[in-house]
């Protein structure tokens, strides 16, 4: 509470702060940097309680006000946005600021076809920018080289939150190609781009997990092995289950990356992201996902929401997200997770998290990338000779 208020009164905003101090922030002893992110999230809560109906009311009928909360035990007192409510009708509700704010909206669509619309007011939009980039230096430490994009262009689909965010690295690369256009991949294409660029640039392949997996499934029938560069990294994001409901297993994907790509298993990078908060929590080189410094991540039980699990138990995923203006950034996912201790190898402070699966109950799987997955199936069946090979 006192660095925010110090950075408050030099005129700064400590979110702002925050986001551009994520190496700083990762430094900290664990209580310095509960208690920082702490207060951020106790200030984000004051905003939308003073400026959002629908969550002060939320708030009444638990009786939580901001007097009433002093200290990070007071973190599970906050009221959670269920996340399908991002996807209701009248979901402009959930905004703390007027509709003619609206920067950006951003889309996700799983099984059901149903969009979660996310709407950034301009300052949620500089909060994410910022916080995006810092962990993708902070993790990947990406200044050049080529990116292989095995997904569409934002050019195809505007809105849609996986290949925005994945977009804003290719600001950190010399080069880049997206390999999905009109909802068809050929892979020789990609294989060719490779051997354009190899010898000239550190080739780094970017994209949701089943696309890459597609690649890596026609080098194999094609029985093709490449050797990509020892700077390279395997960026995946958007899930692991198919739009079919299979799940694509980390370690086999993880081993014919190796295997088909040449690269070793540090260089292979995942991360979490949902389009609904501005978190990002990605690998480290020991394949460990390490949550936004400033964001808290709250497990819950699923069968009593009001009570956390203890560390390495499976719960329920609650997201408090203080860099959110727009919308509360208190979010009760549909995500199975557990927090993982840190090791002694590590010497990142702060929050570790290894995604499980959906609730069973839940009535929707996947995000965007699902969509994406069934589509380019479709296109396959109509034009078999794009890609002869299905993941």
């Amino acid at each position: 509470m006192e660095l925010t208020n110090t950075l408050m009164r030099a005129g700064l905003d400590p979110i702002k702060v925050a986001l551009s101090s994520t190496k700083q922030l990762f430094a900290m002893p664990e209580a310095q940097l509960l208690g920082f992110k702490t207060s951020l999230i106790f200030e984000a809560f004051t905003f939308h309680y003073n400026n959002n109906a629908f969550y002060r009311s939320a708030c009444d009928e638990k009786r939580i006000t901001p007097e009433s909360l002093r200290s990070p035990a007071d973190l599970i007192k906050l009221p959670l946005i269920p996340i399908h409510l991002f996807k209701a009708n009248d979901n402009h509700k959930l905004l703390s600021k007027s509709l003619k704010s609206v920067e950006l909206e951003m889309r996700s669509t799983g099984t059901s076809g149903i969009p979660s619309v996310s709407r950034r007011c301009s300052e949620t939009v500089d909060n994410a920018i910022l916080g995006i980039y810092a962990m993708y230096r902070e993790f990947f430490e990406i200044s050049k080289g080529a990116g292989l994009y095995l997904c569409p262009s934002n050019e195809e689909i505007p809105e849609m939150g996986m290949i925005k965010a994945l977009n804003l690295m290719a600001g950190l690369l010399d080069t880049h190609k997206f390999m999905v256009r009109s909802d068809n991949f050929v892979p020789e294409d990609a294989l060719n781009q490779l051997s354009v660029w190899e010898n000239n640039f550190d080739r780094h392949i970017i994209g949701p997990p089943f696309l890459i997996n597609r690649f890596i499934r026609f080098l194999k029938a094609t029985n093709k092995r490449i050797k990509l560069d020892k700077n390279t990294l395997i960026i995946t994001l958007g899930g692991w289950k198919r739009f079919s409901g299979e799940m694509l297993s980390r370690a086999e994907f993880n081993s014919e990356c190796m295997e088909y790509l040449g690269v070793e298993k540090h260089q292979i990078r995942d991360i979490y992201a949902l389009v609904e908060s501005n978190v990002v929590a990605i690998d480290d080189k020991h394949g460990i996902k390490h949550v936004s410094p400033y964001i808290h991540f709250s497990v819950r039980d699923p069968q009593n929401l009001d009570k956390e699990v203890a560390l390495n138990e499976v719960g329920q995923l609650a997201i408090l997200d203080p860099s959110a203006r727009s919308t509360p950034g208190f979010i009760l996912t549909e995500d199975l997770v557990r927090l993982l201790p840190k090791t002694d190898n590590d010497h990142r402070s702060g929050q570790r998290v290894e995604y499980v699966m959906r609730l069973p109950e839940s009535t929707e799987f996947g995000c965007c990338a699902v969509n994406l997955d069934k589509q380019l199936d479709e296109t396959e069946e109509l034009h078999s000779s794009a890609c002869p090979v299905v993941a």
